[in-house]
């Protein structure tokens, strides 16, 4: 199944070719939001706001064909 992947701020060099951090990837029935991450190459401990489909989400979550999954990393700043 497809899911469309989008990566913001400092995650976005996990897609470097991706334009604006927005791509497609192929995922197994039934994986979750951990399987979509480890997939990815992506350590759990960079993202820190999960979204699927515009809802605040959690790594736990079954993923469903057509979803849209956003990736936010922590913010700093001071």
């Amino acid at each position: 199944m497809l899911v469309e992947i989008r990566l913001y701020a400092t995650l976005r060099r996990h897609a470097p070719t991706a334009a604006l951090g927005v791509l497609s990837i192929e995922v197994q029935e039934g994986s979750t939001v951990a399987d979509v991450l480890g997939i990815m190459n992506i350590e759990l401990a960079e993202v820190h706001i999960i979204m699927i489909n515009g809802v605040s989400s959690s790594l736990d979550i079954v993923v469903h064909n057509g979803d849209r999954l956003g990736f936010f990393p922590a913010v700093g700043g001071g």
